[in-house]
């Protein structure tokens, strides 16, 4: 009777925390990077494309932690994305918003190559400052 009342209660445990390690990796915040290639002779139109989506998803999705994208300077068709988002769920929920599918139907033509690297963040609890360039943006 007492090994079954003891086996019982650690399934139970190892279920529970089975349970917390799931949700806690749920939770966890979404790092990635965006590599692209964009053809040259929509270069400009594109980037002022990727502005407007990635400034519109940082302002009004809670969930969209950073967008921050860059050209490398001698191919400045080539671009990496730094995407940081809340959780694996705030990431499904930006891919269904109307900025994000303009974004995505405005610049196909214009996208050569795409690649998306998953990462693992080493510091996950570190923060980006700021440096009040949003606040001097709204202003």
């Amino acid at each position: 009777m007492f090994n079954k009342l003891s086996l019982t209660l650690a399934l139970v445990v190892v279920i529970s925390l089975s349970g917390e390690r799931a949700f806690a990796q749920e939770k966890r915040p979404m790092v990635r990077l965006a590599r692209l290639v964009i053809d040259p002779g929509q270069l400009e139109q594109y980037k002022a494309i990727l502005k407007e989506e990635a400034e519109t998803s940082v302002r009004v999705e809670p969930g969209v932690l950073t967008l921050y994208a860059v050209s490398e300077k001698d191919n400045p068709t080539h671009f990496t994305i730094l995407e940081i988002y809340a959780d694996s769920t705030a990431y499904k929920a930006h891919l269904k918003t109307p900025h994000f599918l303009k974004y995505k139907t405005s610049t196909k033509d214009m996208v050569r190559s795409l690649e998306l690297v998953e990462t693992v963040p080493l510091m996950p609890d570190m923060k980006i400052k700021d440096g009040g360039s949003a606040l001097r943006r709204e202003k």
